[in-house]
């Protein structure tokens, strides 16, 4: 068998044919032709026959490696003049637009940097650490559903950090799909607004419910006009446990620094190791905890009463009550909370009533931010995992990747498919 049929077959990469294999140091350099006489703009995807000129302009790519040895992919491209970008240089079938990588090469990285961080993947590939995440931003654009946005009816929004120092992306959720559809830097009434106008009012107005936290920014985005007119507002009720359990951690602390402030320094260390046994729920605690509990009950006070209403009010969301059953024991609740005298619960009481709908819409709908959470959860694992990134725009890519619209396969899956 030839040389030139034998790497054809072994690189298998469509619309071209092999002319001549050497080697160039520890580089196997594979110069190919394409087959199509018709010329491809890189950037629209207009077709012509005609020629711009006759330069042709020598390039090169990085395949998949051949043992220990780089394979380089070189072809003499011509050069087309798109009716709407002008003077390019023709696509090629085998490569991404301005990509220097093969589209194998860089479906391995993009599959890896799913599942292991960028330094292993730099060091398998013997590519750069910024080079991962511009193959993922390439990979993400080419492949991502496009008519993602299209069929939204129940939505979740939600922040996550990429970065230290409050550096933040917005993610809004498909609940139907199950999958992360969009995505921007920040996490302002703004970045949702961006959103919203790429939605368009036609598919904005068929939203039916919004799930979200109780910060204010992405309510006042949903609420803006054109953006979501049919939709209901979903207050995620675990975190309207959290305020409460937060109320709850503020009254701890300041009867620390009570006590400690009265020179009892071992009933402050005390105290203080009784954190977990307040905020964990009672199922949870073990024997030593449940019996600091029973202390803490018998002692009474301002901590105690605290704690009998963090519990009541995480109740109403751990039982099988109607709606109107929990919108009863939510009003008593902040009627109780209100008169407390405790700062923390009274502020927090006006929280929970500012919000009383949509906790309720969220109860009644059954939607709330539950799979946001979890698919954030995934992000933060895979952040955690990539060890850093280097923009914005890389950590989305990477978010879409793991959990977005995008079908991923592996090269061999793709030729399996092309040979069959």
């Amino acid at each position: 068998m030839r040389a030139t049929t034998l790497a054809n077959r072994l690189l298998d990469l469509p619309g071209i044919g092999v002319s001549v294999v050497a080697w160039h140091g520890q580089q196997l350099v594979i110069d190919v032709r394409l087959r199509s006489r018709r010329l491809i703009c890189p950037e629209c995807g207009y077709s012509t026959a005609a020629r711009y000129d006759s330069r042709e302009v020598p390039s090169g790519w990085r395949h998949l490696d051949h043992g220990v040895h780089e394979v380089i992919v070189r072809c003499l491209l011509r050069r087309l003049e798109c009716p709407v970008h002008g003077v390019r240089v023709q696509a090629v079938p085998f490569a991404r637009t301005k990509a220097r990588f093969t589209r194998d090469f860089e479906d391995v990285a993009a599959f890896l940097a799913t599942k292991t961080d960028k330094t292993t993947i730099a060091r398998f590939l013997r590519i750069d650490w910024d080079t991962v995440g511009r193959i993922c931003q390439r990979v993400v654009a080419d492949g991502l559903d496009t008519g993602r946005l299209d069929a939204l009816v129940h939505i979740g929004v939600d922040e996550v950090s990429w970065k230290k120092h409050h550096n933040y992306l917005t993610l809004v959720t498909d609940h139907d799909a199950r999958k992360v559809v969009w995505g921007k830097a920040g996490r302002d009434t703004a970045t949702l607004d961006a959103f919203f106008d790429e939605l368009g009012p036609e598919r904005a107005g068929r939203i039916e419910a919004v799930s979200m936290d109780m910060g204010p920014a992405y309510a006042k985005s949903v609420r803006a006009d054109g953006h979501a007119p049919g939709a209901t507002i979903c207050y995620d009720p675990f975190h309207a446990v959290k305020i409460v359990t937060d109320a709850l951690d503020v009254e701890r602390r300041k009867a620390w620094n009570e006590l400690r402030a009265a020179g009892d320094a071992e009933a402050a260390r005390k105290f203080k190791g009784a954190r977990w046994c307040l905020l964990k729920n009672p199922a949870d605690l073990d024997e030593r905890q449940a019996t600091v509990l029973r202390k803490l009950k018998r002692r009474g006070g301002d901590v105690w009463r605290a704690y009998t209403l963090k519990e009541a009010f995480r109740a109403i969301f751990s039982g099988d009550l109607t709606v109107d059953q929990a919108a009863e024991l939510i009003d008593r609740w902040v009627s109780r909370a209100s008169r407390s005298r405790l700062p923390a619960f009274v502020k927090a009481s006006k929280t929970i009533r500012k919000h009383r709908d949509g906790i309720l819409a969220a109860l009644r709908l059954g939607i709330n931010n539950a799979r946001a959470e979890g698919l954030n959860s995934v992000v933060r694992l895979i952040f955690a995992r990539a060890r850093g990134f280097h923009s914005p725009e890389a950590a989305l890519a990477l978010v879409m990747l793991t959990c977005g619209p995008i079908t991923l396969e592996l090269p061999h899956e793709q030729h399996s498919i092309r040979a069959g």
